[in-house]
């Protein structure tokens, strides 16, 4: 584990992980220990301050996610970082403007919206598994070839708009696996599950220019 207030060989703050009880954080984690990546927990508004990037992590119902970090107090401090910020699986909905899963509004940081995958698509619900992602010229993705295999678990997707997409997939219909505006950066998909791939983004996302 790393010490929460270390600095990371470069002399970065690292990364600080929103703590907010809705997030599988111990796979996420190990996947920075992999990575010799300095992070710690953001449990209050003024740890937010504590590093140079913030990773919002998240499993489960958006709706129910996002009143839990309501319950953090962190939301308005959220929407208004400067750093770079990624949102992971139900963090990058949680960033989208709303959900239909719960009829639920959220960060609206990103304006587009969740929806629900329709059965009448004939595919199976949840999305589950490995599946090939298209990514644009985005230093998140640097190094990522196109379709490139990356793990997916989820419900819902992001509505593809090219005004904020970074990388696409397609499951029945055509959805962002990857979104950015300004510093705020969502993948649907689970990087930390994903094998070499997913530790790239990782990496890329912790080598970020402030």
């Amino acid at each position: 584990m790393n010490d929460n207030n270390s600095k990371s060989p470069s002399g970065d703050l690292g990364v600080g992980i929103v703590n907010y009880g809705a997030g599988n954080i111990f796979s996420l984690t190990a996947a920075l220990d992999r990575l010799n990546v300095t992070y710690g927990m953001v449990n209050t508004e003024n740890d937010l301050e504590k590093y140079s990037r913030i990773i919002i992590p998240g499993v489960g119902h958006a709706g129910a996610a996002m009143e839990k970090l309501k319950g953090t107090g962190l939301v308005e401090a959220i929407k208004k970082l400067t750093k770079p910020v990624l949102g992971i699986c139900v963090g990058m909905q949680l960033i989208t403007e709303h959900s239909e899963e719960g009829d639920a509004p959220l960060l609206n940081i990103v304006p587009i919206k969740t929806k629900k995958f329709d059965k009448s698509l004939n595919i199976k619900i949840p999305h589950m598994g490995w599946n090939a992602v298209s990514p644009k010229n985005n230093s998140l993705f640097e190094g990522v070839e196109d379709n490139t295999q990356f793990y997916f678990v989820h419900s819902y997707f992001i509505e593809y708009n090219p005004t904020f997409d970074i990388a696409s997939a397609d499951y029945g219909l055509k959805f962002s696996a990857a979104v950015q505006k300004d510093n705020f950066y969502g993948v649907q998909f689970h990087p930390e599950k994903s094998g070499k791939a997913g530790e790239l983004v990782l990496k890329n996302f912790s080598n970020l220019s402030l």
